[in-house]
C-alpha cells in the first residue's frame, strides 16, 4: 500500500503515529509522546543511523505530536524542525499554557523550530514532493500532507478510518464544526488512494469512511454537549494510558486540578459537582472495557 522508501510506526493511542521517509531529503513526521521518547530515539537511529534524518515535521503540535521533538533533536542538532506557523510565536517563547501542555495536564519538553510550513507548499520528502494544506478543526493550525502521484495523505487527526479528533476549539468556545466539514470536503476533493492517520492503522480511502466521518461531525453539531462529554472521555484515558494505574484519589486530584477538566465541567456539566461527574465519567468508561476502578486503584483497560 506504501510506496518504496515510505515507513509508518503505528504508535497507538498515546503516542500519534510517525512517519518516516527515506531518499533524496530523509525526513521524520511527528515524534509521539514523550513518554516514549526512548523508543522514538531508537526507531530514528536505526532508520537513518547516527547522522538522524534531516527533517522532522509536526502536522501540528498536540503533545501526542510532538513529545519527541526534544530528544531528536538533542541526537541530531543537524536536522530542520517545521512546525505548523499558528503557534510558531508560543513555541519560540515557550508559552507551555497556550500550546494546551499546561492546561490539559500533559507533558511536553521544550523544543525549538526552524522553519513554519506554510500551506499551498511543496515539500521534499524522501524522493517525492509533498503538498503542505491547511487542515483546521480538529486543531486550527494542523496541516495534512498529500503526494499528489500516489495520492498518500497524512492526515494527522483530520481524518481516521472510525472519525477524526476532538475538536478542541469547540470546547474553548469558538466555532470550528464548520472548519471539521471543509477539511473533509478538502479531503474528499484529493480522492486519496491510500490514508496514513495520526492514530490507527494505514488504511484504504473509500466513500463510507468519509460517511462515518460526516455523520460523527453532524451528531456532535447536533449535540455540542454530547462532543464536550466525549472530549472528557478522551482526555481522561490518555491519562490512563500514560500512567495505566494509580490510586484513585490521585487520579481524581489530577482531573480535579487539571484547568480543562475545569473549564469543560464550569461550561457544560456544572449542575453537578465535579467530583460526580468524573466518578461517572469513569463508570462509563469502565462499561466500555476502557478503565477499571477496583481496589481503590483507577487502572487502563483495552
Amino acid at each position: 500500500m506504501l510506496f518504496s522508501g515510505l515507513q509508518v510506526v503505528e504508535r497507538g493511542w498515546l503516542s500519534a503515529n510517525m512517519v518516516i521517509a527515506q531518499g533524496r531529503q530523509t525526513a521524520v513526521v511527528d515524534t509521539g509522546y514523550v513518554r516514549h521518547e526512548a523508543q522514538t530515539l531508537a526507531l530514528v537511529r536505526a532508520a537513518f543511523g547516527p547522522s538522524g534524518p534531516q527533517l522532522l515535521i509536526n502536522t501540528h503540535l498536540h503533545s501526542d505530536h510532538c513529545g519527541g521533538n526534544a530528544a531528536l533533536q538533542k541526537a541530531f542538532p543537524a536536522m530542520r524542525t517545521l512546525i505548523p506557523p499558528g503557534h510558531a510565536a508560543e513555541v519560540a517563547a515557550w508559552d507551555a499554557y497556550a500550546l494546551s501542555y499546561e492546561p490539559t495536564g500533559q507533558l511536553c519538553p521544550r523544543f525549538n523550530f526552524t522553519e513554519v510550513l506554510r500551506p499551498g507548499q511543496d515539500l521534499l520528502l524522501g524522493d517525492r514532493p509533498w503538498q503542505v494544506l491547511a487542515a483546521p478543526g480538529h486543531d486550527p493550525h494542523s496541516v495534512v500532507l498529500f503526494e499528489p502521484d500516489s495520492r498518500t495523505l497524512i492526515s494527522a487527526d483530520a481524518l481516521w478510518e472510525n472519525g477524526f479528533g476532538v475538536v478542541f476549539p469547540e470546547l474553548e468556545g469558538r466555532q470550528a464544526f464548520a472548519e471539521v466539514g471543509a477539511t473533509l470536503d478538502l479531503i474528499e476533493g484529493l480522492q486519496p488512494k491510500t490514508v496514513i492517520p495520526g492514530h490507527g492503522a494505514v488504511f484504504g480511502y473509500r466513500p463510507e469512511v468519509m460517511a462515518r466521518a460526516r455523520q460523527r461531525l453532524a451528531s456532535f453539531v447536533s449535540d455540542p454537549q454530547r462532543h464536550a462529554q466525549h472530549a472528557v472521555k478522551v482526555l481522561l484515558k490518555y491519562k490512563l494510558l500514560e500512567v495505566q494505574q494509580q490510586p484513585l484519589a490521585d487520579f481524581m486530584a489530577w482531573a480535579c486540578a487539571t484547568d480543562y477538566m475545569q473549564a469543560l465541567h464550569r461550561n457544560w456539566f456544572a449542575q453537578r459537582s465535579i467530583e460526580d461527574w468524573l466518578i461517572s465519567l469513569l463508570v462509563d468508561l469502565q462499561k466500555v472495557g476502557a478503565a477499571q476502578v477496583q481496589d481503590g486503584l483507577v487502572m487502563n483497560q483495552g
